[in-house]
């Protein structure tokens, strides 16, 4: 049915591969493309024979002549992005100048600037609808899943939402004294930003895990949260009408939390360049280059994750209540594509958003958040590819 060119070949990069050999009927060819050409090769030996065509690039990410070079040779049907999000605006003028519909999992951010946002890529919507083509933003699980979880809720159960809280609890173990689930550069700028949160029309800022709370999670039982500012929220706040709230929490162990602050005591989380032995470094980036690669991680770790929203309204003039959530276990994952459950839960909804796109269910020219399109087709494929959903219509709420 279509071609994809993956950009990417780390833990998400692989979940997305595996995913996209899984549907060869959608998926009739792929090219993994990454700056490390051996990884691409690596996966392309775990997968070749299977009825999907595979063939690999070296590509570097950060340039956009080369992007496009790549894509007039495949001639992909989309492009699915889960490289770094440095690179998604690159990427996206390379789909705008080839006219190739476009898909990624995080939102854009300046490598020199702990500053994440929509407004650079929203600010392509008038490109991509004058080239006819379609991206789609955040395609992964949060954001994603957890912005589709919303409009499901929406469409369905409420005529009204007026609180979002969105939990991602991971309970899981690899085992090393510290270690990211996924990018360390990108989970550390994360992590160490403020607070923030959208509250009746305005956004109000809290210093770093300052907001703790204990929530009793489905199959994991009760786990520290802590307030972060997530990019969903921003898109939410636009997209879902009458929302008063949206708050985002994320599980820490004391070990983790004690690990971190020691780094960022000691400058090891900074992204101001210093000079060391003639040469610039990063803190972090070199931090980054002696933790363990997220992608090593998948044999190791044990237990599961619990990711949803638990949302407040309004249906026929009476309150309600909804929580909608994903368990995914780490070891059954990687038992299936060789990776945790982290990247599975961001590498399938990428692989999902692409396919709706190649099918023609999503496919709307402009630039969209996930929330933005229909939930229904979405919710089924999470259900037949790896990410069932649960619900629960009397949740334990969040003050």
């Amino acid at each position: 049915m279509g071609k994809a060119l993956i950009i990417g070949a780390g833990g998400v990069a692989s979940v997305v591969v595996h995913k996209c050999c899984q549907n060869p009927d959608v998926f009739e060819e792929i090219c993994i493309a990454s700056r490390t050409l051996a990884k691409c090769e690596a996966l392309k030996d775990k997968l070749a024979g299977g009825q999907t065509k595979i063939s690999t690039a070296q590509l570097d990410a950060d340039n956009t002549d080369e992007v496009i070079e790549l894509i007039k040779s495949f001639q992909p049907d989309v492009v699915i992005n889960v490289a770094l999000p440095y690179q998604d605006l690159t990427i996206m003028d390379a789909c705008l100048a080839t006219g190739v519909h476009y898909v990624d999992t995080a939102n854009y951010e300046p490598q020199d600037t702990a500053k994440f946002e929509y407004s650079w890529q929203w600010a392509y919507k008038e490109r991509f609808e004058k080239a006819g083509i379609t991206a789609l933003l955040g395609s992964g699980f949060d954001p994603g899943v957890t912005g589709v979880f919303t409009a499901y809720a929406q469409k369905h159960y409420f005529d009204e939402i007026h609180t979002i809280d969105i939990v991602d609890a991971n309970a899981g173990d690899h085992g090393y004294p510290f270690a990211t689930n996924f990018n360390p550069e990108i989970n550390i700028r994360e992590i160490t930003a403020n607070g923030r949160y959208f509250e009746n029309g305005e956004w109000i800022e809290t210093p770093p895990l300052s907001e703790k709370k204990v929530y009793d999670l489905p199959e994991i039982g009760p786990k520290d949260i802590y307030l972060l500012y997530h990019e969903e929220l921003e898109s939410l706040a636009v997209n879902i009408p009458g929302v008063k709230k949206i708050r985002f929490w994320m599980t820490f162990s004391q070990n983790y939390l004690t690990h971190l602050k020691v780094l960022e005591n000691v400058g090891m989380t900074s992204i101001e360049p210093i000079v060391y032995e003639g040469k610039e470094i990063i803190p972090l980036q070199f931090l980054k280059a002696i933790l363990p690669d997220p992608a090593s991680l998948g044999p190791r770790t044990k237990g599961k994750t619990n990711i949803g929203c638990i949302i407040q309204g309004t249906k026929d003039g009476q309150p309600k209540t909804y929580y909608v959530y994903n368990v995914c276990d780490h070891e059954e994952c990687y038992r299936e594509v060789g990776s945790q459950a982290i990247s599975y839960t961001t590498g399938v909804p990428a692989m999902i958003g692409a396919m709706l796109i190649i099918k023609g269910i999503w496919k709307k020219p402009g630039v969209y958040n996930v929330e933005e399109f229909d939930p229904d087709p979405f919710m089924d494929a999470l259900n037949k590819h790896g990410l069932p959903w649960q619900e629960d219509f009397s949740p334990t709420l969040l003050d």
